[in-house]
């Protein structure tokens, strides 16, 4: 079925997109915009993105892989650990304030 008709870009090479950057990168985002870079195309009127959306989302591969929770680690906050490299005492509220 053609997706979109601006393009000639059908749901099979949707499909194919969807699977390709799975298999190239299991932990990517894929989005639109590089769904139409990996098929060498660009977006035109856009009329066609409710339904590029649903083919998209009914790809069995777009999801991101599933792994054990146990093999990320995921550092907790107020555990010492610094977040976004900052320490954690960065705003004014948890500072002392000298007076």
């Amino acid at each position: 079925m053609i997706v979109c008709h601006c393009m000639g870009i059908t749901n099979h090479q949707i499909t194919a997109a969807v699977i390709w950057m799975r298999s190239a990168d299991p932990d990517t985002v894929i989005t639109p915009g590089k769904i139409y870079r990996a098929l060498g195309k660009r977006a035109d009127c856009g009329g066609c993105m409710p339904l590029f959306l649903d083919t998209m989302r009914n790809c069995a591969n777009l999801g991101p892989a599933t792994t054990s929770p146990s093999s990320h680690t995921i550092p907790q906050l107020g555990t010492g650990a610094p977040h976004e490299g900052r320490p954690q005492s960065h705003r004014l509220s948890e500072r002392s304030i000298a007076v």
